[in-house]
């Protein structure tokens, strides 16, 4: 069943959130685009170009799957029929998804949007009490596994009670449970579709708050249409257009960004199963594709392997689109200096469906530099005509050009709500705006536009490769190691994650533990990107006048690992 917003949201906090999902010069209840629903564009699509390549799936040993419009929309109705029929779904029901990139998990994702349900998409690098959560949170009625994630999901079954089934998605090597493809394989595609409206619920993105509960953001089909429309929109996007997906795409800038921006303006994409460095500009070359979305881990990591571009034809490559984590002027001076293509700078955040900002992908080449490297941030750009943007104070008022506050966002791409979470609901939209938690400011551009920067995170998560970590989950696993007397987990700058990890560690008196004992004890609770990958030990913490402590001002006892690329040896 579809959620009631009351669960979600305060009566005095409704009318605030329509603001917030309005823009000044046209209501939520005005639509962006002309489709009613994400079914809609698809079936258009299919129709106008049947034969088009729309996905094209690489695994680690090249192409494994390619799918043509017709071919997809035939096979996401099969597995709306699926859902909807043998599967016991219906529309409002929350599909959620424990496979990694896979071209099944996006005809997953899209059965469940023809079908009118609501996808959760799971991040298999997180450890199980926060799986568990997730599933038992969303409310989760069927849950798709892949590879070895099939076992780990049977293991939490039985602690989740609105699960009903586990479908693998393969062939599980130790018992003989249907699989999807068997299940496809006699199904018909479904011929009588529900009819939604934009306002149809259809995702919801796990993400970690200040106070460490993951926050489930709840989207509508009409938020991914207007982001996509305003990202194909701002670029320019054709249907000539190809775009390759090296990110993952249980995170809303794969998901929206390069999954639903190409079927938006009927181009084609080129997923990967995971981002490789020494294949990326190959690939990129012999599929032709124009255009990529990144983070700025990504950025470096194609810095240090350096590759000469002159062995591959990039004639028909337009841009890199890089977002979801911070990027230093340094990386980007780097990279600009040592491959010549242009990075289009952006900024948004899963609230705001992903993208509500990017540097103008026309800037004389003088003016691109002064905003990328002359700033002392990379401008973040202008606001995408899905959303309007501002900077404010700490009770809502709007601050002038160059003064630092906090970034706000009103209009068509902002989230429906925090999913069962009304007290984060009220805090989050009580101006009327959605409040970011993030500090910048704006500065006036001779085009008369505002360019956008981010200075830092009110909030205080920890951004490591584009994924956004809460410090205190690590904080609890710090402080529950025998011999330690306080412990903060710290966000430091990281040249190829933008941000990596530490730990500032007081011991008790008597303790002998090492570096290594500490990050042994984090191991065995949390996966390695989320862990502890340096140890400082101190005998007090900064705090505030009233006790509390100041996570940020020990920042630069870690100033010396910003070189350092930290690597899983287990």
């Amino acid at each position: 069943m579809m959620s009631p917003m009351n669960e979600h949201v305060f009566p005095d906090t409704l009318e605030k959130i329509r603001h917030a999902r309005s823009l000044s010069t046209r209501p939520w209840e005005e639509r962006l685009t002309p489709y009613a629903s994400i079914g809609a564009v698809l079936t258009q699509r299919a129709a106008e170009t049947p034969d088009r390549e729309f996905l094209i799936f690489h695994g680690d040993n090249g192409r494994e799957q390619v799918l043509t419009y017709a071919e997809f929309h035939r096979q996401a109705r099969q597995l709306a029929g699926l859902l909807l029929g043998p599967l016991g779904l219906h529309p409002g029901d929350r599909v959620a998804t424990l496979m990694g990139n896979d071209w099944r998990t996006v005809l997953i994702y899209f059965g469940a949007w023809l079908g009118g349900m609501t996808v959760v998409p799971i991040n298999t690098g997180e450890d199980d009490e926060r799986v568990r959560f997730i599933l038992e949170n969303s409310d989760a009625r069927i849950l798709f596994a892949l590879g070895d994630q099939i076992r780990r999901a049977e293991a939490l079954h039985p602690q989740l009670s609105a699960l009903r089934s586990i479908v693998p998605v393969q062939a599980p090597d130790h018992n003989d449970i249907p699989h999807l493809d068997q299940m496809l394989a006699g199904q018909p595609p479904c011929a009588d579709l529900p009819e939604l409206t934009p306002d149809a619920e259809c995702l919801i993105v796990y993400t970690s708050g200040t106070t460490g509960a993951p926050k489930g953001v709840l989207l509508d089909q009409a938020n991914l249409l207007a982001d996509a429309h305003a990202i194909a929109e701002w670029h320019r996007f054709t249907p000539q257009d190809r775009a390759m997906c090296v990110l993952p795409i249980h995170h809303v800038n794969g998901t929206v960004v390069t999954l639903m921006t190409p079927l938006y303006y009927g181009g084609s994409v080129v997923l990967h199963r995971r981002f490789r460095a020494h294949t990326f500009w190959q690939t990129l070359a012999g599929e032709r594709c124009t255009w990529c979305s990144v983070v700025p881990t990504i950025l470096a990591f194609l810095c240090e392997r350096g590759e000469d571009l002159t062995r591959y034809d990039l004639s028909h490559f337009r841009h890199i689109l890089c977002g979801a984590g911070p990027l230093t002027v340094e990386l980007a001076a780097r990279f600009d200096r040592m491959f010549g293509i242009r990075v289009v700078h952006g900024y948004g955040l899963s609230e705001t469906t992903c993208y509500s900002c990017f540097l103008p992908i026309d800037l004389p080449p003088e003016d691109y530099h002064y905003w990328m490297q002359e700033c002392g941030f990379p401008s973040i750009g202008c606001p995408i005509l899905a959303n309007e943007m501002a900077i404010h104070d700490a009770e809502g008022r709007p601050l002038p050009p160059d003064t630092r506050g906090e970034i706000v966002i009103r209009g068509h791409n902002v989230m429906k709500a925090y999913f069962k979470r009304p007290d984060a609901n009220r805090d989050t939209f009580a101006h009327g705006w959605f409040r970011s938690g993030d500090e910048g400011f704006y500065r006036m551009g001779a085009d008369g536009r505002p360019y956008f920067f981010i200075t830092g995170r009110i909030k205080e998560l920890i951004i490591r490769g584009g994924v956004n970590y809460s410090p205190f989950d690590i904080d609890e696993v710090l402080n529950a190691i025998p011999g330690v007397r306080a412990a903060m987990a710290v966000g430091f700058e990281n040249d190829f994650y933008g941000e990596e990890i530490g730990a500032y560690v007081q011991l008790q008196p008597g303790a002998t533990l090492t570096e290594e004992d500490i990050l042994r004890a984090c191991r065995q609770k949390l996966p390695f990107a989320k862990s502890p990958k340096v140890v400082v030990f101190g005998d007090t913490f900064p705090v505030t006048s009233t006790g509390k402590y100041q996570r940020n001002r020990l920042k630069p006892l870690f100033a010396a690992w910003k070189n350092r690329q930290f690597r899983d040896n287990t």
